[in-house]
């Protein structure tokens, strides 16, 4: 494969003004618009990859250096030689961007949409149907999403012809050249509107309040998003709505925590109903529960009520509710009751000491005997 130099037929020791002059004549000759035989556009693809690195001292110097065709300080192409690098840039800097594209469409998809609504653990626990409120674009009623005055049309472009592009001539180092950009009189959509929708001013779209309703299913939780597929903005032209995208947000309840599919809550006895047991009440997203508390329990325990939880979001058994048994220790007791519990303990045999030391097994000696293995 030839060297830049040899593509632009200069010296290594060309100046940047004869590199210059060397490409001009090169591109004059083989720019597509003035030669549209077969292999020109290639001829002039490597002409212009030439000149974009010898005209960059630091590029020329790596090219020099390394002999990487791209001017980066790498062996060969580094990607089968297909990649061309700016030449892009320096095709639109000399030529206005390339071929004609054809006039753009009025119809555009309409852009998704994000709400965020904030819901009850219950209604996350059951589901339930969520009334939504939102502004957003809709297809204008009037003109159906032409954008046109009910009985007119768009009309062809009188400047491009219905081309949605206009050439014009420019001169450049390259001599007169054509460019090719968006016509200036309809925008490049090929069409004009002379008598827009009043409604929507000739968008074809208007923003209005929207009632929606949702439904929510059983077993969502805060950062879940709903997708109503089609139900975003509408889009300008007639086009085609977007997605809604509802995220939820569970509020904190009073009683319960959720992890996961449990809920967790946490219920305080006294000391006595601890020791002796009892009964307890707890109104659940199910109604009342009895939940029954052994004699001897400690503070800590847990009660499991099976399948009362949050269910799984696509189906399956729900969780459990685990209660937490917090035992509560009196703080302020009178004569009577210190006496009571005075015989209580005298009853048991229990000393009033501050604890007592844990026999073999406990924490001291399993602490004594890692001491006695050093």
């Amino acid at each position: 494969m030839s060297s830049h130099y040899e593509t632009l037929g200069v010296a290594k020791d060309a100046t940047p003004q004869e590199i210059k002059s060397a490409y001009r004549k090169l591109a004059r000759k083989l720019h597509p618009d003035v030669n549209p035989s077969e292999g020109a556009a290639e001829q002039f693809k490597l002409v212009t990859r030439a000149y974009e690195v010898l005209s960059d001292e630091k590029k020329r110097a790596n090219f020099d250096a390394t002999g990487d065709l791209n001017g980066n300080g790498q062996q060969g192409f580094g990607g089968g030689g297909q990649n061309f690098g700016g030449f892009g840039d320096i095709f639109e800097q000399f030529f206005g961007g390339g071929q004609a594209q054809g006039p753009a469409s009025r119809t555009q998809a309409g852009r998704d949409a994000l709400i965020t609504i904030t819901i009850d653990l219950e209604d996350a626990v059951k589901g339930t149907v969520y009334p939504l409120e939102m502004e957003t674009a809709v297809t204008c009623r009037v003109c159906e999403g032409s954008c046109c005055r009910p009985g007119t049309s768009p009309v062809t472009c009188e400047t491009c012809r219905g081309a949605g592009q206009i050439q014009r001539p420019v001169r450049s180092f390259l001599g007169q050249m054509m460019t090719v950009e968006t016509c200036p009189a309809c925008r490049g959509f090929g069409t004009t509107i002379p008598d827009p929708c009043n409604e929507c001013n000739g968008e074809g779209r208007v923003r209005e309040h929207v009632s929606k309703s949702l439904n929510i299913p059983a077993g969502v939780d805060s950062g879940t998003r709903i997708q109503l597929r089609g139900q975003g903005e509408a889009g300008p032209g007639g086009g085609p709505n977007g997605n809604l995208f509802v995220e939820i947000d569970v509020r904190r309840h009073k009683v319960f925590e959720r992890a996961q599919t449990d809920l967790h809550a946490k219920m305080t006895i006294p000391m006595t109903g601890a020791a002796l047991g009892c009964e307890l009440k707890l109104e659940t997203f199910d109604g009342e529960q009895q939940i029954t508390v052994e004699s001897g329990a400690q503070d800590g325990d847990t009660i499991t009520l099976p399948g009362l939880g949050v269910p799984r979001l696509r189906g399956g058994k729900r969780g459990d509710i685990v209660v937490h048994l917090q035992v509560e220790t009196p703080t302020k007791l009178d004569a009577a009751q210190r006496d009571l519990l005075e015989q209580l303990a005298a009853l048991r045999g229990e000393e009033m000491t501050a604890g007592r030391v844990e026999q073999s097994g406990g924490m001291f000696s399993r602490l004594r005997d890692k001491l006695n293995q050093r």
